[in-house]
């Protein structure tokens, strides 16, 4: 991210994620609640690495393949990730 780029509040990474994970089980957004654990959606090791490779395209930060099970909810990932967009490198 550049300087002048706009840094995402944490409602639009929520929503970003959300996105992603429905597009991965194939199911509605609405379907996903943020505060369950990835996990009960029945995410594996390919499913968290294709995520953490979403996140790295879309927000251009480096992100550990452990981000999932580091940050199981969709809130938690939301709230790590807005974090670390703040955070200058």
């Amino acid at each position: 991210m550049t300087a002048t780029t706009a840094l995402p509040a944490f409602s639009a990474v929520v929503h970003w994620l959300t996105d992603r994970v429905a597009a991965y089980l194939n199911t509605e957004p609405a379907a996903i609640a943020t505060d369950a654990t990835i996990g009960d959606y029945g995410m594996d090791s390919v499913f968290a690495l294709s995520l953490c490779v979403d996140v790295e395209y879309e927000f251009g930060i480096v992100v550990e393949p452990t981000l999932a099970w580091d940050y199981p909810t969709i809130d938690a990932m939301a709230a790590y990730l807005t974090e670390e967009l703040r955070i200058p490198s």
